[in-house]
């Protein structure tokens, strides 16, 4: 194993570290995937951490799989809603290669998280805060941000940032994301115009659905006519022979 890749989700920070002596880093193996393992043994300036093994490459480039329980390479057919697979078309499956969720020698990249911070920081890695580069844009997790009632402005909350254009002449501008389920007059007007017109159309179909009925009762009523008037000539004709005889 060359390299260990730790991330920290308490600051949104990430640094790899390489390793070379591979007694180090014997504590993780036959771990599995999701394990929590003690940092002690890789090193002094781990001392006190506790990391969980989210995943990491074998020397090939081939992903660890959870749920895989073998510390080798094995084929599988995945499919939609597998991990290690890309949909490209639907229902497509297809056999593919995958690491087992077992840590063996054969890795060369580990991923891990600290799950418990020990006595020494790390540089780089939990003396550092790495904020967001986005803010929320859906409407109400706007809201859920900035402890907003319903009544309040979302438009004026929005979390902008800045952008530096790489030309030097132009002038940095601020960009901000489209908020998403934003309820305002225009989009209650848009939907009492489309539920006027879907009730619109609904009578519609109701007035046709009426005037074919109609129609259809008074073309019925001139067949049975027809019907009838042919039934009392073949009558009358039938007399008029036997009469005749």
């Amino acid at each position: 194993m060359r390299r260990l890749n730790i991330a920290n989700l308490a600051n949104g920070s990430q640094k790899s570290f390489s390793i070379d002596d591979e007694r180090k880093v014997r504590v993780f193996y036959d771990k599995q995937i999701s394990d929590e393992v003690p940092g002690d043994t890789v090193g002094d300036e781990f001392k006190g951490y506790v990391f969980r093994i989210t995943g990491g490459n074998d020397k090939q480039g081939f992903p660890m799989k959870q749920g895989v329980l073998v510390p080798s390479r094995v084929r599988l057919l995945l499919s939609a809603g597998h991990s290690c697979f890309k949909v490209r078309r639907s229902g497509e499956r297809r056999r593919k290669s995958v690491r087992g969720c077992i840590v063996g020698p054969d890795l060369s990249v580990l991923s891990l998280v600290i799950i418990k911070q020990g006595e020494n920081e790390i540089p780089g890695l939990t003396d550092v805060s790495v904020p967001k580069r986005l803010g929320p844009k859906r409407a109400n997790n706007i809201r859920k941000l900035f402890n907003l009632t319903k009544e309040d402005d979302v438009r004026k909350f929005v979390i902008r940032r800045e952008v530096t254009p790489k030309n030097a002449d132009k002038k940095p501008y601020t960009k901000a994301p489209k908020i998403q389920r934003l309820v305002t007059p225009r989009t209650l007007m848009h939907k009492r115009r489309l539920v006027t017109v879907k009730k619109r159309q609904q009578e519609k179909s109701r007035e046709a659905a009426a005037e074919y009925a109609q129609l259809l009762a008074m073309r019925q009523k001139e067949q049975r006519e027809r019907k009838e008037e042919l039934r009392r000539r073949r009558s009358s004709a039938s007399r008029n022979s036997v009469s005749k005889q």
